[in-house]
């Protein structure tokens, strides 16, 4: 048969799955739920890391800092897979590990191991804390789509096994002898970047992120001792006390996560074009994890906020949960004509490509189209530009002085991201909704409580 099959080009309908998804192919064999048969990638997925490569949920509830009955998020194809314990695993040597010796990793997380994205247990070793670090246990990590793009190799320098997430708080567990300002028990967080040079003209200035060597990222960075940084879906980790922040102590430690990327990266950009002053007009491209904190930040600061979406079911959620003053269907040409030549700032949070032309036009005179997310190309005709006084500008999270002011500020004005709390077991199933923006608007990881 087998040889009939070769010389005939007979194949199986087949889908490949990594053995990590053995369990859910099963309940899917089960359910039918499969055209027409699972194949098991064992070459690709199977490392020694593991001895035993069982995932059965537990069921952990979780309360969201937002309010409301306790929920679980687990996914369909999981519920029955549940028991009252997960299986204890297993670890033992693993051929990709080059920065610690066998059986004396120190700490625990989940990982990508290829271009897949797909995460799960991985265990690996910290630095040593230095005189100059702070040594944090994790409590919560939010989930960024960065997270997605390293994990699945979008930009092709992902070193795996990788370790996302960088949107980390915790409590702090030990400093090092330099370490004054911050002692053991505060509440801290760590953010995108947790190095740089510390002596260029921008680290010079509190402007770190814009290191003229480059900053080092908190996950797939190079860290001081030459070892490739691992991110927060983990559960502690090591940082120069420069890039440690502290939490005000009243602030919700869960909603502290988003801020530390979604926050930073809208507030900045309004800062640096004084778009903290009450009475002007901001223009907001997108409604999700950015987007949903610069309408924040602008109500709070007293403008008047517009949000520009495609979708016409953000409406409600813009104009009554999130208090913005008026919602645009950038597609309808009379509201978009309607709005020419009334905004102050827009800020575009949204990565898919816009008609840059289209949005200037709603600039006043010195107007400013700022760019946070990531389209694809800026195409505009110059003209839109010279004959308004406007400007195109870029922005990327923010310097150390800045993140901390805008943890204060937050803390002070009672401002929150709007989040689902998950366990690090849903973390797939998180990243695949929010490729498909199906998150209001912040998930959020309780690494405390979930990663074991």
């Amino acid at each position: 048969m087998l040889d009939y099959c070769a010389a005939n080009q007979i194949y199986a309908n087949i889908e490949i799955i990594p053995i990590q998804y053995a369990n859910e192919a099963l309940e899917g064999l089960i359910n039918k739920d499969v055209k027409y048969r699972f194949v098991i990638d064992i070459g690709n997925t199977l490392k020694r890391y593991w001895d035993t490569m069982i995932y059965l949920l537990h069921s952990i509830p979780v309360t969201s800092v937002n309010g409301g009955a306790p929920r679980i998020f687990i996914s369909r194809r999981r519920h029955s897979s549940l028991i009252s314990s997960v299986t204890e695993i297993h670890t033992t040597e693993s051929p990709m590990t080059t920065t610690c010796d066998a059986g004396k990793e120190n700490c625990i997380g989940w990982a990508a191991r290829d271009p897949s994205g797909f995460l799960s247990p991985y265990q690996f070793n910290r630095r040593a804390v230095g005189a100059d670090d702070v040594s944090l246990t994790i409590l919560y990590c939010g989930v960024c789509y960065a997270d997605v793009a390293w994990t699945r190799n979008v930009q092709g320098h992902s070193k795996y096994p990788l370790v996302p997430g960088h949107e980390i708080v915790g409590i702090v567990k030990e400093v090092g002898s330099n370490v004054k300002h911050i002692k053991i028990g505060d509440h801290v967080g760590v953010g995108t970047y947790v190095n740089s040079c510390r002596e260029c003209e921008y680290c010079d200035e509190g402007l770190e992120v814009q290191c003229i060597k480059g900053a080092v990222y908190t996950f797939d960075g190079i860290d001081t001792d030459g070892s490739v940084t691992k991110g927060g879906y983990s559960s502690y980790y090591v940082v120069h006390q420069r890039y440690c922040f502290r939490i005000p102590e009243n602030y919700p430690l869960a909603s502290a996560a988003p801020l530390l990327c979604a926050g930073i990266t809208v507030w900045t950009p309004m800062m640096r074009h004084n778009m903290n002053q009450p009475g002007k007009s901001l223009g907001v491209i997108g409604l999700g994890g950015l987007g949903h904190m610069a309408v924040k930040f602008g109500k709070s600061f007293g403008l008047k906020v517009t949000v520009f979406s495609t979708s016409l079911s953000k409406k409600d959620e813009a104009l009554n949960l999130l208090g913005a003053d008026n919602f645009i269907i950038s597609s309808n040409d009379e509201e978009m004509k309607a709005m020419e030549k009334s905004l102050d700032f827009v800020i575009n949070t949204a990565s898919a490509d816009i008609p840059f032309d289209r949005y200037l036009a709603l600039l006043k005179s010195g107007g400013v189209l700022s760019l946070v997310g990531f389209p694809s190309e800026v195409k505009f005709q110059p003209v839109n530009l010279i004959l308004g006084m406007r400007s195109i500008s870029g922005s990327v999270t923010g310097g150390t002085k800045q993140i901390q002011e805008m943890l204060n500020y937050c803390a002070a004005h009672e401002i929150y991201p709007n989040i689902e709390i998950v366990p690090i077991q849903y973390a797939n199933e998180a990243l695949e909704r929010l490729i498909n923006k199906d998150i209001k608007y912040r998930f959020v990881i309780d690494i405390a409580n979930s990663l074991k």
